[in-house]
C-alpha cells in the first residue's frame, strides 16, 4: 500500500511506514475482539468519558492535529483547524446523545396480549472502517464516535497518503484513556483487506471512498454476509434559479466548489444557472474565483492549495484536457499556480455536452462545470442526469419553490440557499452510485447495532 507522507506543496517524501505483517494483523484482531467483550458491557457513562475526553484533547491540541492534515494532504491550515473542531463536535455529540438514541423503545401490540414488547439496541462486535484522505479526522470521527458509544470497537484502514494523521487519531484515544484494542490503526495491504472483511469477528464495514473501491469492498462483504455502509462519489448540482440573490449565490458557489481545495464528495461540482441570469452569474463567479491565490497552504493569504498528491493533480488535468478535446471550453481563472507541488489551475468548463466523456464524471479539485438551463424543470432534469446521488443545493428567494425543486432531485441530501455540507446532528449519505446507509445524527449510530425485540407474553396467551 506504500504508506508514506508526501508533502503535496513540495512533493517531498517526509516519512514512510511499513505494511502490517500477517502476524501483527492477527494479534491486533485478537486484541480488538478481547476489548469488545469488555467494552460492550460498559455503561454509557464510561464510554462517554473516553469519547468526550478525546473531543476535549482535539480542541486543546488543535494546532498539532491541524498541521498534520496540512502537511499530509495539503489542506489550507485554516480549513484544517475547522476540521479538527468539527471532529471534536461529532465525538462530543455522540458522547452526549448516544444513550438517548439507543434507549429501549416500548412497542404497542395489537394482538391483545399486553404491552410488554420492547426493542433494545445492542452492540455487535468489530466494525472495519476504510477511510479516505480528504478529511482524515472527520471521516474517522463520524464512524468511531457512534460506534464506540454503541459499544462496538473499530479497526481502521486509512488512506496510504495520510499515515501520520491515522496514527495520531489512534494515539488520541490512547491519550483519552481508551483500552488497547478499542481503536486500532492498520497499515494493511490490499490482500489483508479481504482477510479482515472475511474474519468472523468483523461484523460490518463502513467505507468512504471511490465508486470503484466501494464496489470491490461491497462485493467482498456481501460474499461474507457482512453489513456495509458506503459513502462514495458525488457530483453535486448547485442550482441557481432566476430569483436567487446573485451576490450571495456567487459567494456560496465559490465556497461550495473550492472548499477543501475542491476535494470534497459534496462539493458543488456542477453549477446550473437559469439562462436569464447566467451571463451575469458566470462573470461574477469567474471574478470571485480569480481572487483566490494559489500557494502555500500554511500561508493565511493562500486561497487555492495543492491537491492531495501529484497523481491526483495529473488525473484532474487529464480530465480537463479530455473535456476540451471533446468540445468543452476551459476558462483558466486567476493566477497560475506554483510550478512545484500538486497544483491545478482553477478552471471553469463551459459547453460540456452529454456526449462529452466527463459529463458524468466526478471532478475532484478546483474545476467547475457550468451549465445554462431554461427553467426549473430543465435544471431538475440536468441535476438528475448523473450516476451519483449524494447532495445538491438550490438557490432561490422563494423557499417553497426551492423545496419543490429539492423534492425532485434524486440525492440523499439537498440544501436550500447553501451548498451541501455536514453537521453532527444531520444525517449524511446518498443514493444511486453514491452509496447507501447514513452517517451522523441519530441515524448514524443505528447502522451497526442489533435491534433486538424482547416480548413478554402471558403464558396462557392464545397462539
Amino acid at each position: 500500500m506504500a504508506y508514506r507522507t508526501v508533502n503535496p506543496f513540495t512533493n517531498e517524501t517526509l516519512a514512510t511506514f511499513p505494511d502490517l505483517t500477517d502476524a501483527e494483523l492477527a494479534q491486533k484482531l485478537d486484541c480488538a475482539q478481547a476489548t469488545y467483550k469488555q467494552w460492550s458491557k460498559q455503561p454509557f457513562s464510561a464510554r462517554a468519558a473516553i469519547v468526550g475526553r478525546a473531543a476535549q484533547l482535539l480542541r486543546q491540541n488543535n494546532d498539532h492535529y491541524a498541521r498534520l492534515l496540512t502537511l499530509e494532504m495539503g489542506k489550507l491550515y485554516r480549513e484544517s483547524l475547522a476540521e479538527v473542531e468539527l471532529s471534536a463536535d461529532i465525538l462530543q455529540y455522540y458522547a452526549d446523545h448516544a444513550e438517548e438514541f439507543l434507549a429501549p423503545q416500548k412497542l404497542t401490540e395489537k394482538s391483545g396480549r399486553g404491552d410488554n414488547a420492547m426493542l433494545i439496541s445492542q452492540p455487535l462486535g468489530i466494525v472495519f472502517a476504510i477511510e479516505p484522505w480528504n478529511f482524515p479526522y472527520y471521516q474517522l470521527a463520524r464512524v468511531v464516535g457512534p460506534q464506540f458509544m454503541a459499544g462496538n470497537v473499530v479497526v481502521v484502514k486509512h488512506a496510504s497518503n495520510v499515515p501520520q494523521s491515522a496514527a495520531a487519531f489512534e494515539q488520541l484515544f490512547r491519550d483519552a484513556g481508551a483500552p488497547e484494542g478499542l481503536y486500532t490503526n492498520l497499515y494493511a495491504t490490499r490482500d489483508q483487506l479481504g482477510e479482515i472483511i472475511a474474519d468472523d469477528r468483523v461484523i460490518g464495514v463502513a467505507l468512504t471512498g471511490s465508486e470503484g473501491a466501494g464496489a470491490i469492498v461491497a462485493a467482498q462483504a456481501g460474499k461474507a454476509l457482512k453489513k456495509t455502509t458506503m459513502e462514495l462519489g458525488g457530483s453535486d448540482a448547485f442550482i441557481v434559479l432566476d430569483d436567487a440573490d446573485m451576490e450571495k449565490a456567487v459567494k456560496w458557489a465559490v465556497w461550495g466548489r473550492m472548499n477543501n481545495g475542491g476535494q470534497c464528495c459534496v462539493a458543488s461540482k456542477r453549477i446550473i444557472v437559469a439562462d436569464a441570469i447566467a451571463d451575469e452569474f458566470l462573470d461574477r463567479f469567474e471574478t470571485a474565483l480569480a481572487k483566490l491565490v494559489p500557494g502555500d497552504p500554511m500561508d493565511e493569504k493562500s486561497g487555492v492549495p495543492p491537491l492531495s498528491s501529484q497523481a491526483a493533480a495529473d488525473q484532474l488535468n487529464d480530465q480537463v484536457a479530455l473535456a476540451v478535446k471533446h468540445g468543452a471550453i476551459a476558462i483558466r481563472v486567476g493566477e497560475a499556480p506554483p510550478e512545484t507541488g500538486a497544483f491545478v489551475q482553477t478552471t471553469i468548463l463551459t459547453g460540456v455536452t452529454p456526449e462529452n466523456p466527463i459529463f458524468h464524471q466526478e471532478l475532484f479539485g478546483p474545476v467547475a462545470m457550468f451549465f445554462r438551463v431554461r427553467d426549473d424543470d430543465e435544471a431538475i432534469a440536468l441535476a438528475n442526469d448523473n450516476p451519483y446521488g449524494l447532495g445538491g443545493s438550490v438557490f432561490t428567494s422563494d423557499t417553497a419553490r426551492g423545496v419543490r425543486v429539492a423534492e425532485q432531485i434524486e440525492t440523499g441530501m439537498v440544501y436550500i440557499n447553501h451548498p451541501t455540507w455536514t453537521t453532527c446532528d444531520l444525517p449524511f449519505g446518498g443514493v444511486k452510485r453514491s452509496g447507501f446507509g447514513r452517517e451522523l445524527s441519530s441515524l448514524g449510530i443505528q447502522e451497526f447495532v442489533n435491534k433486538k425485540l424482547i416480548d413478554v407474553v402471558p403464558i396462557d396467551a392464545a397462539p
